[in-house]
């Protein structure tokens, strides 16, 4: 299964003016350069960084949890969870289209020795009588099973939102089985909106939750992974090893604090422009379009009679970058994205469906 194909780079291509690339292509706002340039720093790594201690507060308390660290990347965020939950030769259970199995390089694998086990479902959850039927009884022929991990909202399955219930009937599976639990948040914060269910509740039953801020929340990098102090201990460990312990981090920290102030509930609107896509896009024959439920929005040009790599490549020189995810395009909106370019590009999809 192929989940990401990068638009090719073509030097002659027009200039980028709609860019639906990913959330993670947004730029700080004037507002959240003059709150980076305010800021107070120190030292981040001998705990000396006075932002970066107020956002891990602030995400310790939005999450429920005792502790917070501040890492450079998500994906980092979930390295150093596994390493600090598992030992070699232990096994993870995910969705088969989970993160840490199709965008993190085998990392998990290649640093501490796991084998994540795929589990299959629609949108990009599993559902709880597939992970129950996975467990196995405790032997020694057979790989400790440590953590399940669930990804919200689910990006490749087309950014789903899992439901409260099901995550903790997962959970509830999980302790009863002796597993650690663990929530890939990158875009917790868009299910959060979407739902009205708070992130704390959300994460509750969890024994560890992250947030992305370079996503939709629009800081320039970093996450903050959250549970109790004696696991955040650890993690501050694997963030060392890794190389993730930074120095004057309140510059980066800066960006996250705001971003929680005033980019959490303008979430709305990139849904808002996620459904105005869907709706614009079904109108056209023959494109097959999954109907968003947060900020992520999944059709196929094939019924239209345009392949999905030309469909790319016609919206490039018109300026609207894209791309190819498991066999889809994927547009992902997102602060830097308008109600009138949402307009705009389905005219564009419209136009190239004619030209064929």
């Amino acid at each position: 299964m192929t989940f990401y194909t990068p638009p090719p780079r073509d030097p002659k291509a027009a200039p980028v003016r709609i860019n639906l690339l990913s959330d993670t292509q947004t730029r700080p706002t004037p507002a959240m350069r003059e709150a980076i340039a305010r800021t107070e720093v120190g030292d981040e790594q001998i705990g000396d960084d006075p932002t970066v201690n107020l956002l891990c507060e602030r995400v310790a308390d939005l999450l429920g949890k005792e502790a917070a660290v501040f890492m450079p990347s998500g994906t980092m965020c979930n390295v150093a969870a596994t390493l600090s939950w598992c030992r070699p030769g232990d096994e993870i259970l995910a969705h088969v289209s989970a993160h840490i199995i199709a965008r993190e390089g085998g990392a998990h694998a290649a640093l501490g020795g796991f084998q994540i086990t795929p589990l299959p479902g629609d949108d990009g959850q599993f559902s709880p009588e597939t992970f129950r039927a996975a467990l196995h009884p405790r032997s020694r022929y057979q790989p400790p099973q440590t953590v399940v991990s669930v990804e919200q909202t689910a990006n490749i399955g087309g950014g789903t939102i899992w439901k409260k219930a099901a995550l903790d009937e997962v959970a509830s599976i999980a302790k009863a089985n002796g597993l650690v639990t663990h929530m890939d948040g990158a875009r917790l914060l868009n299910a959060c909106v979407a739902t009205g269910i708070s992130a704390r509740d959300m994460a509750a039953g969890w024994d560890s939750a992250w947030i992305d801020f370079s996503k939709g929340l629009g800081a320039p990098v970093g996450g903050a992974i959250a549970g109790s102090r004696d696991f955040i201990d650890n993690v501050w460990r694997w963030k060392q090893r890794l190389g993730g312990s930074m120095r004057q981090a309140g510059i980066c920290a800066a960006a996250c604090v705001y971003a929680l102030d005033h980019h959490v509930d303008r979430l709305a609107d990139d849904h808002t422009n996620a459904r105005a896509l869907a709706r614009g896009l079904s109108q056209i024959h023959g494109i097959e379009v999954q109907q968003p439920e947060t900020n992520l929005v999944f059709f196929k040009p094939e019924g239209a009679g345009v392949s999905g790599d030309k469909m790319i490549a016609e919206l490039r020189k018109r300026g609207v970058l894209l791309a190819m995810m498991d066999g889809r395009i994927r547009a992902c909106t997102h602060l830097d994205v308008t109600a009138a370019m949402i307009e705009e590009m389905v005219g564009f999809v419209r136009e190239i469906v004619r030209g064929t």
